[in-house]
């Protein structure tokens, strides 16, 4: 049942526009998420008159977004009755937190857990994951429960997409982690010391095969009167879905970053599958279109370090010539080894090499720093122990005794 499918049942004692609560519905449908017009859309299927949509809207919003509510008892600007009747049909509270790790560098991990779609049987999980650095901080969050694509050198690439994420539940890895961080104007934190500055979806999935859900939620987060973060500071990473790139300039119009990390298609068909679909020449070409494409608003292209696959001076010789008349930046990653994986980090000597070779083509090409490996947080690592299963083994499971 999605939000706008709620109907709103009215006593037939009670006065014309009276607002009744209905049963409270053990999957309240959740307004975390929605848009503006999608809010108001809710609302008015809910049955609050017209005149008042924008007003209680607005009112909702700023509860959420701005103040951090997790219920509606806190929203005294609405009368008691018609928080007691929203309660009983809408839910706007976070996702589980399943476990919470902090790794020796101060990257924070949280496993989350979504809502079961079964009664009884526990839902899917997601990781999430926060990178402090000396003057911003960054918030790496996900689009999907595993991952559709098989890039070999992922760790999230192994499992098995489970599913899409909403946008809600986009949105609400944002909420769980300003909950954990104080970042809520009424903890006691100077709320001009912003602890998240900036958003990657470069977390679990690939954003542009959950496209509406991730555009709604990006809309959510860039929204001015609310968690207010510029779509300067976000960044959307794709492996190359190349009929998606111009869409999302339209429609988003945020930071892009292409996951690239090979030269040419033979190497790349190995690295991420997808470019067999989608060649290097093709991938690029969506690149030079990219709405709003500008040195300012530069693409950022991903380039893991593997040793002896993709790290020689010919193969940046090559990077440099493939991405010239690019505005573009490269982010040099060292990989970031995962139980059973068939790569090594190549070598630092060499990753110098390598950075100092474009970056004297005229390319900044920060070396990004591993973080978090401890705790299996660093990129390309993520990965939950969701796997997809027949609702009769996760019954039984979710009742087995513990011990």
């Amino acid at each position: 049942m999605t939000t706008l499918d709620i109907a709103h049942d009215k006593q037939s004692t009670a006065p014309a526009g009276a607002l009744t609560a209905p049963a409270p519905h053990p999957l309240r449908p959740s307004l975390v998420g929605l848009t503006r017009p999608r809010l108001m859309q809710a609302l008015a299927d809910f049955g609050l008159p017209e005149k008042q949509l924008r007003m209680r809207a607005g009112q909702i919003w700023n509860g959420i977004y701005n103040r951090g509510l997790t219920d509606f008892d806190g929203m005294t600007t609405l009368s008691k009755e018609l928080r007691q009747t929203l309660a009983a049909a809408f839910d706007i509270s976070r996702l589980e937190v399943v476990t919470e790790q902090k790794s020796v560098d101060g990257t924070r991990k949280w496993l989350l857990r979504l809502p079961s779609a079964v009664p009884g049987v526990p839902g899917p999980e997601i990781e999430t994951v926060y990178i402090p650095e000396e003057g911003r901080g960054t918030l790496c969050i996900s689009s999907q429960v595993g991952c559709t694509l098989t890039c070999t050198f992922c760790h999230t690439g192994t499992q098995k997409l489970v599913r899409n994420l909403t946008a809600g539940e986009i949105v609400g890895q944002i909420m769980v982690a300003r909950d954990a961080l104080g970042e809520w104007p009424d903890s006691n934190r100077n709320s001009d010391d912003r602890l998240i500055t900036n958003i990657v979806m470069m977390g679990m999935g690939e954003p542009l095969y959950n496209f509406e859900n991730v555009r709604d939620a990006l809309e959510v987060i860039s929204d001015g009167e609310g968690i207010s973060l510029s779509k300067r500071r976000i960044t959307l990473s794709t492996s190359g879905v190349v009929p998606m790139i111009e869409k999302a300039g339209t429609e988003i119009g945020c930071m892009l970053a292409i996951s690239l990390h090979a030269v040419n298609d033979e190497t790349r068909n190995k690295l991420v599958p997808l470019n067999k679909k989608y060649p290097i020449r093709e991938l690029l070409e969506a690149c030079r279109n990219y709405p709003g494409l500008s040195n300012a608003r530069r693409i950022t292209f991903e380039y893991v370090m593997l040793k002896d696959v993709n790290d020689s001076i010919e193969d940046a010789k090559e990077l440099v010539r493939l991405l010239k008349g690019i505005p573009a930046k490269i982010n040099l990653i060292p990989f970031n080894p995962w139980p059973g994986s068939p790569y090594e980090c190549s070598d630092w000597a060499q990753i110098e090499k390598f950075a100092d070779f474009v970056n004297r083509a005229g390319y900044a090409s920060p070396v990004r720093t591993p973080r978090g490996r401890d705790i299996m947080a660093a990129c390309g690592q993520l990965k939950s122990e969701t796997v997809k299963k027949r609702a009769s083994e996760r019954f039984r499971e979710a009742a087995q005794p513990t011990g």
